[in-house]
């Protein structure tokens, strides 16, 4: 990629797209992009040095790129809408126009590379290898789905080009296509993006290319739950390792004796060949308990020591908007989780029932796409029954136009809460400001949900000080 002295990014803003920003800034690179909103990511990837514009004219494309046009390299995230103005003229003009999934292919080629993929869990277990590694002192980079808590960032610069890659490996378009990694972890083959598969069948044939493609001698870690045909699309000589929760599951990796306490997770990590006791997990819940057993067991891999690695689990601190606590109190909480899916709305709302299991617990849930609203209402509508109360926030349209008859509301009839209700975010807030009858508050979604977690922090804090 040094070809390129000028980078420019369609969809800058996105957590992916923002970590190769930073990636090609930090190698020299001259670095712009377009979004269409400004985020807190945004200003942060201006105040590095990024010059980022707003609105979609061909007019706002700095002049170094559109006068540099073969020494210009355009990265293209998938959210980018068909009709934009900018993409149009790029197209037109003849420059190397790549997919972002494209582009981490090429940068990881040649290099050892552990790639994280599933439906869900992804970004939380891929955040885990990363701290292992660096928390043991290994030299290590990685592209993320998410700001890590420990790193601070969604990129870690590896020292030296030997260095292991880790990668959050995204099914959505296929991008994992693109990548021949050395080590793979598969967290679930759930159905899910069926606006771009058409069915789990099609999904679930993606993951079966996606390891066929690790290289000879690699190592993959398959979740119990995963579909089971994965593992057998993996090349000759691949180490298959199934992992979960308890040995009744079937897994050769598994966590025993867990036990929850305070807001830490307590377990013991059991190999056919170690064990690992007395492991301790800050980050709670039993989904995450169970991404770290992926991630630790690539941390082995690796050569971290048993030491190391207790001590990396201990000093992990997760992902923002994983499971995140943005207020405590002695008798009082309130949690942010990107839950975008039933099975990842579930495993959330059960582990907060297990740590607060006596609480009225309140969520307040954006759904995220029209056509995962559609296709997982059901699931949805069962998932969010677990609270006591459900307020829904209207759908999060993100790339996808409405489709009639697709609404939030479509939710509520099988939801199963005894208080549920649609709102906007000016009702949440009024109603968080007046009513006290809860004492765990959720905020869950992919969404724009997240630009009330300041103004719930500062009501929440002065009310339960």
């Amino acid at each position: 990629m040094n070809q390129f002295p000028y980078v420019f990014f369609l969809g800058i803003g996105g957590i992916g797209m923002s970590a190769l920003a930073r990636w090609f800034r930090a190698n020299g690179h001259q670095v712009s992009g377009y979004d269409k909103t400004e985020t807190p990511l945004t200003r942060a990837l201006t105040a590095e040095g990024i010059a980022i514009h707003y609105a979609d004219a061909v007019e706002n494309i700095p002049a170094e790129i559109r006068e540099n046009r073969s020494q210009t390299l355009v990265i293209l995230t998938p959210a980018i809408p068909a009709d934009s103005l900018e993409w149009a003229w790029l197209r037109a003009e003849g420059y190397d126009i790549r997919k972002r999934s494209q582009v981490l292919g090429v940068l990881t080629q040649g290099r050892y590379t552990i790639a994280v993929a599933g439906t869900h869990g992804k970004t939380t277990t891929s955040s885990m290898v990363a701290h292992l590694l660096h928390h043991a002192g290994l030299d290590a980079g990685a592209f993320l789905g998410g700001i890590s808590v420990n790193l601070g960032s969604n990129l870690l610069l590896p020292a030296t080009p030997e260095a292991p890659i880790v990668v959050e490996a995204d099914e959505y378009d296929r991008s994992f296509l693109t990548l021949f990694p050395d080590v793979a972890i598969v967290t679930s083959t759930d159905a899910d993006h069926l606006d771009i598969y058409g069915n789990q069948a099609a999904l679930i044939d993606s993951f079966r290319q996606f390891v066929a493609q690790i290289k000879p001698g690699g190592t993959l870690l398959l979740n119990h739950t995963a579909d089971t045909s994965v593992a057998a699309a993996v090349p000759p000589g691949t180490r298959v390792i199934r992992y979960g929760l308890s040995p009744e599951q079937g897994p050769e990796l598994y966590a025993a004796n867990i036990t929850a306490a305070g807001h830490r997770f307590h377990f013991d990590l059991h190999r056919p060949e170690s064990t690992v006791p007395g492991l301790e997990l800050a980050v709670p819940g039993f989904h995450n308990v169970e991404n770290m057993l992926a991630a630790a067991a690539v941390a082995q891999l690796q050569g971290v020591g048993e030491e190391l690695l207790r001590a990396g689990v201990a000093a992990y601190r997760g992902v923002k908007r994983r499971f995140e606590f943005v207020v405590t109190a002695p008798e009082n909480v309130y949690l942010d989780d990107y839950a975008h899916h039933p099975r990842e709305i579930e495993a959330f709302l059960r582990s907060v029932r297990a740590l607060y299991p006596n609480k009225r617990l309140r969520v307040i849930f954006q759904p995220h796409l029209f056509t995962r609203t559609r296709d997982f209402a059901a699931g949805f509508s069962k998932s969010l029954s677990i609270a006591d109360e459900v307020f829904l926030l209207d759908i999060y349209p993100a790339r996808e136009k409405p489709l009639p008859g697709i609404t939030a509301e479509m939710l509520l009839a099988e939801i199963t809460a005894p208080t549920k209700a649609l709102v906007t975010k000016e009702q949440v807030l009024a109603a968080v400001q007046t009513d006290t009858s809860f004492d765990v508050l959720a905020t869950v979604g992919a969404g724009d949900i997240d630009t009330l977690v300041p103004q719930l922090k500062l009501m929440l804090t002065e009310r339960w000080k």
